[in-house]
């Protein structure tokens, strides 16, 4: 039963994957990815080389999670990366990139 689920969860990854690659090429679409995409990814990095049950509660409970609401404190990490994400989207605004420049700017300057 659980390699089921396992198998489900990995659908849904897959279809969210294919969805933003095709949202991407779509002339209409945003560049920013939808909050829940954005948190699957997000999920997916942190859960690391987990593998099977561990992996499944850990993603469970990571896409789950609350946002942090203002006011409170979010860990250090998630400091980090808003800030990452801050300063790259300011970078891409600056140069004017749009579309495939865009996208392909930010995952750099995200990665590096």
């Amino acid at each position: 039963m659980t390699m089921n689920k396992l198998l489900s969860l990995l659908a849904i990854s897959l279809s969210l994957s294919v969805g933003a690659a095709y949202a991407a090429d779509a002339p209409a679409a945003p560049a920013a990815k939808s909050a829940q995409q954005s948190k699957m990814a997000t999920c997916n990095q942190d859960a690391g080389d987990k593998k099977g049950d561990e992996r499944k509660a850990f993603m469970k409970e990571c896409l789950s999670a609350k946002p942090v609401a203002a006011g409170k404190t979010a860990s250090p990490k998630q400091l980090a990366q808003q800030e990452k994400m801050k300063a790259c989207n300011k970078d891409a605004g600056d140069k004017a990139l749009k579309g495939a420049e865009r996208k392909k700017f930010m995952s750099a300057c995200l990665k590096g």
